[in-house]
């Protein structure tokens, strides 16, 4: 054993500082969009955060998901540049993803940023509940689920 951390112990500490900063910044913009600019908040603030506590899970998995497969940080970085990049062009905040073509469409449904974007859309514009993003919410579970259990396996068979 190369650490005296267990897996979930590692894992708490990748996520939860990110989990701390992504919540105060989401904070702020909230702020700045309504004191700067007058854009009110029309949803609820709770299950806005309780999204952003899962799409931030499904970040964490894929980072974390990335890391596990690369032997240097170096490489992380790179991995996560390349899958990213493409990720936020795709996720429907630079143009609707009913315009994509058909496969690229389908496509998206693997990327958490398209599922956030439509929730915060949703909620902050819209003032919609849970049963109206559930529909954007389970994916981001799913993705969450999926990339977290992967990375956990791998990254305990390779350093733990």
């Amino acid at each position: 054993r190369d650490s005296p951390l267990s897996t979930w112990q590692f894992f708490v500490a990748k996520a939860l500082p990110e989990r701390i900063v992504a919540s105060f910044q989401a904070t702020r913009v909230l702020d700045i969009g309504y004191s700067a600019y007058q854009i009110p908040f029309a949803g609820s603030l709770a299950l806005f955060y309780f999204t952003m506590v899962i799409y931030g899970l499904s970040l964490v998995g894929f980072g974390l998901l990335i890391s596990s497969l690369c032997a240097t940080q170096q490489q992380a970085f790179i991995g996560v540049f390349v899958l990213m990049m493409p990720a936020i062009l795709l996720s429907g905040s630079v143009s609707p993803v009913e315009n994509m073509p058909v496969w690229l469409q389908n496509l998206t449904w693997i990327n958490p940023i398209r599922h956030f974007t439509d929730i915060t859309k949703q909620i902050y514009l819209k003032d919609a509940s849970l049963g109206i993003v559930w529909g954007s919410l389970w994916p981001l579970l799913v993705i969450a689920a999926t990339t977290g259990s992967a990375a956990y396996a791998m990254f305990r068979r390779k350093v733990m």
